[in-house]
């Protein structure tokens, strides 16, 4: 029997306020899947590679799918995708971008670096909370995955 695949999101995000959002969205709408929040772009990279604090197998495990924002301290989204997209083990993990940013140029760098998706953060609280409620529907509940791990 084939073992059953955990759909776990990876969060990156250093706004606490965007976060709280975020979560109190996932709360509203009773998400299952395991959510994991990395706060910049270094400590993403250390996950997806499973170093530093994240040496550990268990306690990284490859996520389903990322939801990434652009303007972090450190290693910034865009040098998040790009180091995702470019590795054969990553690259099949679908990378939503969540960003302030209607800046044309980052929307067509994302796109040409293989983002999955490009969503600017509504600066409306309901709104937001609503776009983040179809996010995870659709990304969880519509859109077939293939493991990276090939599980």
């Amino acid at each position: 029997m084939k073992a059953t695949i955990v759909k776990s999101l990876l969060v990156v995000e250093d706004s606490d306020e965007d976060y709280e959002v975020l979560d109190l969205a996932f709360r509203k709408i009773a998400v299952e899947s395991p959510v994991i929040r990395c706060i910049n772009g270094d400590d993403a990279l250390d996950y997806l590679y499973q170093s530093g604090k994240y040496a550990e197998p268990d306690l990284a495990p490859t996520p389903a799918l990322i939801l990434l924002d652009l303007n972090l301290p450190g290693t910034d989204g865009r040098e998040v995708l790009k180091k995702i997209k470019q590795d054969g083990k990553l690259k099949l993990i679908p990378v939503v971008i969540l960003t302030t940013s209607s800046n044309t140029n980052d929307i067509e760098y994302c796109y040409t670096n293989g983002a999955n998706s490009y969503v600017i953060k509504p600066l409306n609280f309901k709104k937001f909370m609503d776009e983040i409620e179809l996010f995870y529907r659709y990304w969880f509940e519509v859109v077939a995955f293939v493991h990276p791990e090939g599980e």
